[in-house]
């Protein structure tokens, strides 16, 4: 029985009460017209996990305490550990950047692109500007305005290895606009969409939880919900909270440096990190309590308009003409020397081990350790878009407004550095920023305009990592309890001010270096999220009904052919078994649906409204290979009725795949 029919049978037989979803599904409806379902959809209880928040929070405390007691330890333990990773598992970061970024642009653009984050007709909650803004605040945020000078100046300072342009030259310039554009660019933002996509596939259309363990359901069953998924969700908060506080770090320190700028009251010292930290942990655990709609979404909307208005300043006030001709020239040079700085590695020697630690492989580990977060985060707002558009934003958008800032605000550096204006002589990378401003009209105000874009960036970005956090230890709930945000978001603070009061940069120097080494287990995570994502595509009801479509019409072409020649348009009948289209298609494979029955499985009551409820009439779609809702019957098939020249009637000059059905 199809959809259609079991609306107008149910109309005289009223709801299946007391049904199981596996009655449901071979009574109602055909594995390829379940429609998907939402985690909220399922009687799922959301509860604290108390190893998960016990376990997590227990090692953060000893971090933060390691960093504050013996500082130089955990410097050299970091940077010990940092070289044996790098030595031994440096290719397996560059090899996996590549793979994510392909395998993201095959899902996307294939033909599982039109496979919907949620259910068939579920549309988006946010408009696409206040996505684009919650993407890009939460996905680097603070990161731009602290290396988009300082990177680019110090490749044209020293020249990476393996160009073979002169440091200071106009070669170089671009060898160094291509290296941070590398690092900035697609493959950071195809991280991000791997694991947003992935979680937002698991929970909006699977109906599990929003969790990363929950990913690997097709690989390790039940087990997920045990302690597999645990620990693996543990884990993830631990790296999300040692990514984070080393990005709100940098920030604290650019804030300061900012302060002591436009104040002119010289360095602050450990009084004003104090303050700092403590006026921005107040301010986004406050954002965070308040709600996603609330809180961040009206952080990002103004912050993007700060960061807009700072970097279009620049431009215009700026060297207009030689930023018109950098920033296209950049992306030349970034595919000319794709291929020199991915092939890059530290069996070249001492310069090349050297700049893959300190530069490439960290950036990798850097964008691996922030993907629970930040792919957490994306896949809530990201809900109810297509993977078609969600590859497109996430990963085409983002990079693209990189390629702009890092051209705008490095092609700036570097060209006043050229002219002999010192801005290396800042001395600390959070500087660079203010130095720059020193040489542009109204520059006081531009260091005030940049120091509140930075606070925004912290806020937006601590607020999104202690929500994420609470949900990771409440089993995936969408909206954390309040106590449990507000925890993580004074660890996350604490965390982040212990490390700068310990030994400042030194600390947190040595964090960078621990969080490298923690991000080597979760790339064999990441390559897990491929395999099993990748394995439950192939099963979606979305591909299924592209087989059947497929099938169908090379099967109906070739019997229109033989019986009619060149006369003949398309319809849809019922056939013998073995001769319809699902004949090659085992349509009971346990597979196909036993996904719906765990997500539904606790239901005390399943009508047929549950299975249907989201494919309403009036929202199908045109039927064709883009769409190929054909018939629910897997012994269905399309025939072809004679249509002569002449005899107009309503199917002629319709593609065939527009009336099969």
């Amino acid at each position: 029985m199809t959809i259609s029919d079991e609306r107008s049978s149910g109309a005289k037989q009223g709801s299946v009460n007391r049904a199981t979803p596996r009655k449901i599904l071979r009574e109602v409806t055909h594995p390829a017209l379940i429609p998907g379902i939402g985690v909220e959809d399922t009687p799922r209880k959301f509860g604290t996990n108390w190893a998960v928040f016990g376990i997590a929070g227990v090692a953060v405390l000893a971090v933060v305490l390691w960093g504050f007691l013996a500082p130089d330890s955990i410097s050299a333990a970091g940077t010990a550990s940092l070289g044996w990773v790098t030595e031994n598992f440096g290719w397996l970061f560059s090899l996996l950047a590549v793979l994510t970024i392909v395998f993201m642009f095959v899902v996307g653009y294939g033909r599982t692109g039109g496979i919907r984050l949620g259910a068939d007709n579920e549309t988006p909650e946010f408009s696409t500007v206040s996505w684009i803004a919650m993407l890009f605040s939460a996905g680097m945020g603070i990161g731009l305005l602290f290396w988009g000078p300082a990177e680019p100046l110090a490749y044209f300072n020293d020249v990476p290895y393996g160009f073979t342009s002169e440091a200071g030259s106009n070669d170089a310039m671009l060898d160094a606009l291509a290296q941070s554009i590398l690092h900035w660019g697609p493959m950071a933002w195809a991280f991000y969409a791997l694991v947003g996509g992935a979680i937002a596939y698991a929970a909006y259309r699977r109906g599990r939880a929003p969790l990363i363990s929950a990913i690997f359901r097709p690989i390790f069953g039940e087990r997920t919900e045990g302690w597999i998924g645990a620990v693996i969700d543990v884990f993830a908060i631990i790296v999300t909270l040692f990514g984070t506080g080393v990005t709100l770090g940098m920030g604290a320190l650019q804030i300061a440096s900012g302060v002591e700028y436009v104040s002119g009251i010289g360095p602050l010292g450990n009084t004003g990190l104090i303050v700092i930290v403590t006026v921005l942990t107040v301010a986004f655990v406050l954002s965070a309590v308040s709600g996603i709609k609330r809180g961040i979404r009206a952080l990002s909307n103004i912050n993007m308009v700060i960061a807009a208005v700072i970097g279009l300043f620049i431009f215009i006030a700026g060297p207009t003409l030689f930023l018109l001709d950098m920033i296209p020239a950049s992306v030349a040079a970034f595919f000319g020397d794709l291929w020199t700085m991915l092939m890059r590695n530290p069996g070249q020697g001492e310069d090349a081990a050297a700049f893959m630690s300190s530069w490439t492989n960290y950036y990798w580990a850097w964008w691996i350790s922030w993907t629970p977060f930040v792919g957490m985060f994306i896949a809530k707002i990201s809900r109810g878009r297509t993977l078609r558009e969600f590859v497109t934003v996430v990963i085409v958008v983002p990079s693209v407004v990189c390629i702009i800032w890092f051209g705008i605000m490095g092609g700036t550096t570097m060209l006043f550095e050229s002219q002999g204006l010192g801005i290396s002589d800042a001395g600390s990378s959070e500087a660079i920023l203010f130095a720059v401003f020193e040489h542009l009209p109204f520059g006081a105000i531009l260091s005030v305009f940049a120091m509140i874009s930075i606070v925004l960036f912290f806020v937006t970005s601590a607020d999104s990592a202690a929500i994420v956090m609470g949900s990771m230890s409440q089993r995936g709930k969408p909206e954390p309890t309040t106590w449990v945000t507000i925890t993580w978001g004074i660890l996350l603070g604490a965390a982040a001010l212990a490390l700068l009061l310990a030994g400042g940069e030194t600390a947190l120097s040595g964090l960078q270096s621990i969080m490298v080494v923690s991000a080597l287990p979760f790339a064999i995570v990441v390559v897990g999220i491929m395999i099993s994502w990748a394995k439950e595509l192939r099963t979606d009801p979305y591909m299924l009904r592209h087989r059947y479509a497929r099938a169908a019409i090379a099967q109906g072409v070739r019997r229109g052919i033989t019986d009619h020649g060149d006369d003949f348009v398309f319809g849809a009948t019922e056939v013998a078994a073995d001769e319809g289209a699902g004949a090659g298609i085992d349509s009971e494979d346990p597979a196909l649906t036993e996904w719906y029955e765990t997500a539904t499985g606790q239901m005390p009551i399943v009508s047929a409204e549950d299975v249907t409820r989201t494919l309403e009439p009036g929202r199908i779609q045109p039927k064709g290979p883009d769409n190929p809702d054909h018939t629910a019957s897997g012994d269905a098939s399309l025939t072809v009725g004679e249509n002569r020249r002449g005899h107009r009637d309503n199917h002629h000059d319709t593609p065939p795949e527009k009336t099969a059905e």
